[in-house]
């Protein structure tokens, strides 16, 4: 089998059968009338255009990140097995196929290369509250300090000043980043919108399209951001703010809350169900030093000092730990949580309640239990659940009837590079992309169990 097209669904639909066939159970039973259409978007050079599906359709959740313009090879991974999952299941749905033979291999590789179409729809969650070099391979770092932008979040951050910092690059080329990225990411700095995550968006997606003419598979799939530009975008009252506001409604709201995270508020009260940001722009959760301040069981208000804390390190470099440089005090009463306008206190919600609202039925995940953390996913099908059974969020219209379905790229399996031995390569210093999509893409169903609320 030369195409390696062929060789990829095959592999999938050998290694990765059982999401396949769990996804396809899920299927039969799937109804989503009752909710209205999503929305989404994808970058078409320096365009935004927004794109509309019905409710009807099954949303699978991919993603990639706005702490560095150049797109990684762990993040191609979860597109590519969005795209795998998608279209294999919307193949095999309603078809009494037990054997695939050449002919549905065929069928299958040209849905690949075309857009998504089909009752499955992959798309891309983006979260904007992150820093803008959270994991130390951004190639900007330098300027991103300099400008006094490193505690913003992604969705805050300006590109007037920012530019490549060239001692990274002399550093990481050919394991972080490559020469042709860096071009990429300059020639886009000049003629992109000045809002950063709009020319992180454009360079991934001209990256995605350029690996899709490589690989012969249509990874342009379409985006959408949470949780600051869903705010930015929402009155008073609506879905999100009614989350931020439910979740502080009463010291009982706030103690199941902080159950379901895994936190017990008896002994400590430093989780900080939103993160008010800093009048100086400041919003960092990494350096943000918080605590919710009660008087008997009365919520009172919420205490934030940001300062200069070292965020996450990359792969390849573990020493080299970029800082998010902050120094400010924060203090929110509650009644304006209670009662909450993003416009007039703005914050950032943790992602076990913002993701309540994703449109997601089934989410892919990178690495879990090697390069990814179970405790947040644990939180959000925990949150999530408590939020379909009506237990928490009482206010807000539930987007479905079931748990999202959980998969995993299998740690052991996930494409690295291949002399470095990294994720977070990006994938301009991958020479032969083809030739490592023959080790196959290997996902597996992750079974989580939920803390309860009671």
């Amino acid at each position: 089998m030369s195409d390696p097209i062929l060789t990829l669904i095959q592999g999938f639909l050998t290694y990765s059968r059982s999401c396949i066939d769990i996804l396809l159970k899920e299927l039969s039973n799937f109804n989503g009338d009752q909710r209205g259409d999503v929305a989404f978007f994808i970058m078409d050079g320096n365009k935004r255009k927004e794109l509309r599906w019905d409710g009807k359709h099954f949303f699978l959740r991919a993603s990639t990140e706005y702490a560095n313009p150049q797109l990684t090879l762990e993040e191609i991974q979860g597109i590519i097995a969005a795209r795998l999952l998608e279209s294999c299941c919307n193949y095999l749905e309603g078809r009494n196929i037990r054997d695939i033979d050449q002919s549905n291999l065929a069928e299958i590789s040209e849905m690949l290369r075309r857009p998504p179409k089909g009752r499955v729809v992959p798309f891309l969650l983006n979260t904007d509250d992150v820093e803008p070099d959270r994991y130390s391979i951004n190639p900007l770092r330098d300027s991103i300090v300099k400008s006094g932008q490193s505690a913003f979040p992604a969705a805050s951050v300006v590109t007037d000043g920012l530019e490549v910092d060239h001692n990274f690059f002399a550093k990481y080329e050919g394991s972080l980043i490559s020469r042709d990225e860096v071009d990429l990411i300059e020639l886009h700095l000049k003629d992109a919108p000045n809002k950063y995550v709009d020319f992180v968006d454009i360079v991934k997606y001209e990256e995605l399209k350029r690996a899709s003419e490589v690989l012969g598979i249509n990874l342009c799939i379409p985006a959408l951001r949470m949780p600051l530009e869903m705010l930015k975008n929402e009155k008073p009252g609506g879905q999100l703010h009614l989350v931020i506001e439910e979740s502080h409604r009463d010291y009982d709201a706030i103690r199941t809350i902080y159950k379901l995270m895994g936190r017990n508020i008896a002994k400590r009260k430093s989780l900080l169900l939103t993160v008010p940001h800093s009048g100086k722009g400041f919003g960092s959760k990494r350096s943000a030093k918080g605590r919710m301040i009660f008087k008997q069981h009365s919520f009172e208000k919420i205490k934030v000092k940001y300062r200069t804390t070292p965020l996450y390190p990359n792969m390849v470099d573990y020493n080299d730990v970029s800082i998010a440089q902050a120094k400010d005090d924060v203090s929110v009463e509650a009644g304006r949580i209670a009662s909450y306008d993003f416009s007039q206190t703005s914050s950032s919600p943790q992602f076990a309640l913002y993701a309540a609202l994703s449109p997601e039925d089934a989410a892919i995940w990178h690495g879990v239990g090697r390069f990814a953390g179970m405790d947040v996913v644990r939180s959000y099908v925990s949150v999530r659940s408590s939020y379909l059974r009506k237990t928490i969020f009482k206010g807000v219209p539930s987007l479905g009837i079931r748990v999202p379905l959980q998969f995993n790229l299998v740690p052991r399996n996930m494409w690295v590079h291949p002399k470095h031995g990294n994720i977070d390569a990006s994938i301009g210093c991958i020479q032969d992309l083809e030739g490592l999509t023959e080790r196959g893409l290997h996902a597996a169903p992750l079974f989580v169990k939920e803390r309860l609320d009671t």
